[in-house]
């Protein structure tokens, strides 16, 4: 007979803990927060005390009934929610809710939902920690006071359904910032000279550094014709030639941040899938008679701590499965990204090095597997040994310009016999380009010599791995908010992604306008950094949270009075397009949607009629041949190519049609792209070609 009641917040998760407590415990799920400020009002008594009216969230009747009895039929109840700020506040919710009394030991937590984690939890509960509510607290009234104050205004000023968020605000900011950058930027001319150089069977490339020990760039055309009529003929004597081995050290394990990063770079995964994904893997898979584990940590956490018992089993493993050689002398101990980071969780890492990825395979959906993979890797290769290099410089003299040449080879592989950590812009560094065995005053001819015209390119805009690494560079949010941060600049239409990168819309760069106008603090990342330093405060018990709130409120309370009078009414005007509603007869007009541009008909809203705008590559349809095959997208935004004959003709292809035939069956190619580049490939048959630059369709 059950005399305890333990309560967590999802189902998956409370399946996992029921099977490694037993018969006397009984496990069941509050399905995530239970109350909450009410949406039809601010819900906060500003002048008392910041005092939060909280009420219970519609749709949770049946739940909370079924709690309330089943703690009636037991002597104890356990509060197992997450162990951050927001479980603790779940658990505080809930202790209210079921009149329990908040200093009794009913709070257990663990990092990792594993057999003994949780059971040890048990083993230690603790009293509910009122500083960690407090600063949960503190985060929701911050943000509905900021959302519920200047939201009103921007539906009264522009257009009604606005919303005002203190981190999302900053966010747009920096895509909008990002943008004006662009359109601002100049491209500078400059050129390279590259000379072909072969010794023996090995061809390597020199690039031109300097002329006359002058090493300023190639600033134009005459500036290279004068280098190139001072190499004419010339044979090009190795000067100087310098060998050294360099060490490189692995990434360390995952945080919240760098987890999404890497899965938007590795996997095109976005941040709230990635989120979906790893709370999975944390809260438990059935994994076949070896019962229902939990492969991963908790994936909220800004800490690369990692347990002595966790990197004990790492070392095992390493020296069994790659030799002694591949651990390091010294256990990997990886400092803190930046003084703010806490570090109440570990990294996040595997539960046990037991449950390798294949190993588990078949238990996982495709998206678990991979994501699964990734940690995996991080992890182990962050405990292992660094990689040696061995590094080749070369420079070359012809006549009196001065030609460098570089390499690398891995001497050692180290932790990259595992992991490689990818970069922002999809590429990998070549680690394998030797060059042959060079003697000073030796002397080599040019094979060929390449001038090339360059212009400097703007930065790059934002993509979601991009963005999340600013805002933690920047100190703005916490690992629980970048992903709700970037799903919600989306479905408020300030944003729009197209090709993975972030484009601000017309509404979205006019609400900053006047966010930058009347509310400067609140697009301020450094203003906003020292309000996540006050919460985190807050949450170590050094700073009253109503007093957080007040001084905040003092010269918010002021901006908002000065906006009421003096913020002027803004009508957005639609861009007119050529088409007609082919319903009402009224011209359509361009709007734009969390996916970029589509047509709307401006008779709205007596008519709402919309369509996409199509865009024709100029190939005909395989399989109708009267059809011509147009960019379509998809419900979730992701771009297809399908007849414009449809219904009529249903062809439809995730990858853009070539327009020619496979050589080999008569199929019609498509595009395929990855890293390295983009192919043609052949979905009938096994053929697959490189496509040259010159002619990738886009």
């Amino acid at each position: 007979m059950a005399d305890s009641l333990v309560i967590v917040e999802s189902p998956a998760k409370a399946k996992t803990i029921g099977k490694y407590l037993g018969s006397k415990f009984i496990v069941k799920a509050s399905m995530g927060h239970i109350r909450d400020l009410p949406k039809s009002q601010i819900g906060v008594e500003v002048e008392n005390d910041f005092n939060p009216k909280y009420i219970t969230i519609r749709g949770k009747g049946s739940v909370l009934k079924e709690l309330k009895d089943a703690s009636k039929k037991v002597k104890r109840v356990y509060l197992a929610a997450d162990p951050d700020r927001e479980g603790e506040a779940i658990a505080w919710h809930l202790a209210h809710y079921l009149d329990l009394d908040e200093t009794d030991d009913c709070r257990v937590v663990f990092n990792e939902i594993t057999k003994q984690a949780v059971k040890d939890a048990f083993k230690t509960p603790r009293k509910i920690d009122m500083d960690l509510v407090n600063a949960q607290q503190a985060r929701r009234i911050l943000d509905r006071l900021v959302g519920y104050k200047i939201s009103p205004l921007l539906w009264k000023k522009v257009k009604k359904g606005l919303s005002a968020g203190r981190v999302q605000s900053v966010a747009v900011k920096l895509i909008s910032d990002r943008e004006n950058e662009i359109e601002a930027f100049e491209p500078v001319e400059y050129w390279s000279i590259t000379a072909g150089l072969q010794k023996g069977k090995s061809a390597f490339e020199a690039k031109f550094h300097s002329y006359r020990g002058d090493k300023s760039e190639l600033g134009s055309q005459a500036e290279v014709d004068v280098v190139l009529a001072a190499i004419k003929g010339r044979d090009f004597t190795v000067a100087e030639v310098k060998e050294k081995e360099r060490l490189r050290n692995p990434a360390p394990p995952f945080i919240t941040s760098s987890l999404q990063q890497e899965a938007a770079r590795k996997l095109s995964f976005r941040a709230s899938k990635t989120m979906s994904v790893a709370q999975q893997l944390y809260e438990g898979v059935d994994l076949g008679k070896q019962g229902t584990a939990g492969l991963i940590t908790y994936m909220r956490t800004d800490s690369t701590r990692i347990s002595p018992v966790a990197q004990e089993e790492a070392k095992v493993y390493i020296v069994e499965k790659y030799g002694p050689e591949f651990y390091p002398e010294q256990p990997r101990v990886y400092l803190k990204k930046n003084a703010n980071a806490q570090d109440a969780h570990e990294a996040i890492r595997p539960t046990s090095m037991e449950w390798e990825p294949d190993a588990v395979k078949e238990y996982l959906s495709r998206d678990q597997y991979r994501l699964y993979k990734l940690v995996w890797e991080r992890f182990v290769a962050s405990q292992m040994s660094s990689a040696v290099l061995d590094t080749m410089t070369v420079d070359l003299n012809a006549g009196e310009a001065m030609f460098r040449a570089s390499g690398s080879k891995v001497k050692f592989a180290g932790f990259m016999k595992v992991y490689v950590e990818g970069n922002d812009d999809g590429t990998a560094a070549d680690e394998d380009k030797f060059l042959p065995a060079l003697a000073e005053g030796e002397s080599l001819k040019a094979e060929s010599i390449d001038p090339k015209q360059h212009f400097t390119q703007p930065p790059p805009r934002y993509t979601e791995a991009r963005l999340v690494r600013t805002l933690e560079e920047l100190g703005i949010g916490r690992p629980s908010t970048y992903a709700p941060t970037l799903e919600t600049i989306q479905k408020r239409g300030y944003v729009a992604i197209e090709e993975k990168k972030f484009f601000p819309t017309e509404l979205g760069e006019l609400v900053i306008q006047l966010m930058e106008e009347f509310f400067p603090e609140i697009l301020d990342a450094e203003f906003t950094a020292h309000m996540e330093g006050d919460l985190d405060h807050v949450e170590e018990g050094k700073e009253d949270w109503v007093r957080v709130l007040a001084q905040f409120y003092e010269s918010f309370e002021k901006r908002l009075e000065v906006a009421e009078e003096e913020m002027k009414e803004v009508e957005l005007q639609d861009e007119v397009s050529d088409e007609v509603c082919e319903k009402c007869g009224s011209p359509m007009v361009y709007k734009m949607g969390r996916f970029g541009k589509f047509l709307a008909c401006s008779g709205f809203p007596d008519c709402r009629n919309t369509k996409p705008i199509v865009k024709n590559i100029g190939v005909a349809c395989p399989k109708c041949a009267e059809g011509q095959i147009i960019e379509r997208r998809s419900k979730k935004g992701r771009i297809f190519y399908g007849c414009d004959q449809y219904p009529g003709c249903d062809y439809v292809s995730w990858d853009r049609p070539a327009g020619k035939p496979c050589p080999e069956c008569g199929s019609m190619l498509v595009i395929k792209r990855n890293k390295s580049g983009a192919r043609y490939q052949c979905p009938s048959c096994d053929f697959n070609e490189e496509l040259p630059e010159d002619q990738d369709l886009g």
